[in-house]
């Protein structure tokens, strides 16, 4: 019986159930015996395809964009079936459409360069343990609400829809004292993911928000006010790493700055766009929304049709800052440049770039990276995104969207071939209620992990402002 219960439930996402407390001959728990099934939470991890692409040519840069959006979708799509309990052949059924979808996009990039062989092994996925436990009463239904069962690539999410937002609600757990979603149920996130900021021991020094300091050092700031997302400017594009494909993220993006920002935005749009920001900075920048687990669910796609459910909490404040380097000067961005800090996927794929920080104010010399705070009565909690701030001198992109900048060393020092430039640290809070109560947005199979928080920034200032950002940290002023 535990055999054909993990068999049933092993698939392309979300928890997988083996029973550990059973009685033999009996399915169901037997409560007035003080017995009752306990499953291990599981979720599924798949090679990241994206992460792994290394030269794309122009022409195969739609196809791939399709095939990497498509890819989120099988395990989004074999996620639901394995948490709605019709997993069996979920693994087999996932590998067989990435098989397809990889060697549609190593043919698309091989019609101008040569053919990534590499990536025709990443089609298998396997299970991943959360190492948290549930009963079985806690399990039944995902909070996913999506229907989607597309096998093909470049179509888009919104035509697989179905009606019937109320499916996205069922298996919440609610609190009921104060009507909020208690974490820990499928969907995540669980109470494992949230630690006290009081009890955590101080571990970064200065906040990470300082700005560099020392001979030598660049160590003025320039700061672009762009707002809070007042305007309410959402949706759950990926402009960056799937352009061209309608819900490319799977989750919502609070976005600050360009005002055109969607996933069909190029340079030339974005150029002649209007800005949240005061100072005409036409960049843009976002991140995943931070929601209130409320029990709400709005069925679209990014939303409850995601898996993302509670109201979206606007942020208290939000800074967008670029400072020097501990080495040296600093120089100037190209227009174009695209930076990623984190990783959407760091609970599958490991913590090697998950760079976002969580903490709470009055406490930010203590740093959070794969939890979520809790903060006392009259403090706000904050999330730090620090940006690369070393570049190679000649791309604006990469295939994978990181080989391109990277991190300086403690002391501000550059890897060969790279410069010192800006770096772009944003730090955002807000007012949550007490309690368990908040998640960051996540594609289905992260279940809301902390660890997978990040940041996306697109350099569209204007070259005169761009200069003035550089000579004003340079010469260690403050500006704006």
């Amino acid at each position: 019986m535990v055999v054909a219960a993990a068999a049933l439930l092993l698939g392309g996402g979300g928890l997988a159930a083996v029973a550990t407390t059973a009685l033999a001959g009996n399915s169901e728990p037997d409560t007035a015996s003080g017995h009752q099934h306990t499953v291990t939470a599981t979720t599924v991890s798949c090679p990241d395809v994206g992460d792994r692409l290394r030269r794309v040519p122009r022409s195969a840069r739609l196809q791939v964009s399709k095939g990497l959006a498509a890819l989120d979708r099988q395990v989004a799509t074999a996620y639901e079936k394995m948490t709605n309990g019709d997993g069996s052949d979920a693994l087999t059924r996932l590998k067989q459409q990435r098989s397809k979808t990889i060697g549609t996009m190593a043919d698309a990039i091989a019609r101008d360069a040569k053919r990534p062989t590499y990536l025709l092994a990443m089609s298998g996925c396997k299970i991943k343990s959360t190492g948290e436990q549930q009963t079985a009463d806690t399990r039944s239904g995902s909070g996913y609400g999506t229907k989607s069962t597309n096998d093909g690539w470049g179509q888009d999410q919104q035509q697989n829809q179905t009606q019937g937002g109320d499916q996205s609600r069922q298996g919440q757990q609610q609190d009921p004292q104060q009507g909020q979603q208690a974490p820990g149920g499928p969907g995540g996130p669980s109470p494992d993911d949230f630690a006290d900021i009081t009890t955590v021991q101080p571990n970064a020094g200065e906040p990470p928000f300082a700005a560099p300091k020392g001979n030598g050092a660049s160590t003025g700031t320039f700061t672009s006010e762009c707002g809070r997302n007042e305007d309410g400017h959402f949706n759950s594009d990926n402009v960056i790493v799937t352009p061209g494909v309608s819900n490319g993220a799977h989750h919502t993006h609070d976005y600050v700055g360009n005002k055109a920002t969607d996933a069909f935005s190029d340079d030339r749009k974005l150029a002649a766009s209007d800005t949240t920001c005061t100072n005409g900075d036409l960049s843009t920048y976002y991140w995943p929304v931070l929601r209130k687990l409320d029990g709400t669910s709005e069925h679209k796609p990014g939303a409850g049709h995601d898996g993302n459910n509670g109201s979206v909490l606007t942020p208290a404040s939000a800074t967008i800052q670029f400072r020097g380097s501990q080495s040296g000067a600093v120089r100037a961005m190209p227009q174009g440049l695209r930076i990623i800090t984190g990783d959407a996927k760091a609970f599958t794929n490991g913590t090697a770039n998950a760079n976002a920080s969580w903490s709470c104010t009055g406490f930010e010399d203590r740093q959070l990276k794969d939890k979520y705070p809790l903060c006392p009565q009259g403090s706000q909690v904050v999330r730090t995104f620090a940006f690369q701030n070393c570049w190679d001198g000649r791309s604006t992109d990469s295939a994978n969207h990181r080989t391109h900048v990277t991190f300086s060393d403690r002391n501000g020092l550059c890897p060969q071939g790279f410069t010192a430039i800006p770096q772009l640290v944003e730090r955002v809070t807000y007012d949550v209620p007490q309690g368990q109560s908040f998640a960051v947005d996540s594609f289905p199979e992260q279940l809301h992990k902390p660890v997978t928080d990040h940041g996306d920034f697109i350099n569209v200032m204007p070259q005169d402002l761009m200069n003035k950002a550089v000579d004003c940290i340079n010469r260690g002023q403050q500006c704006t």
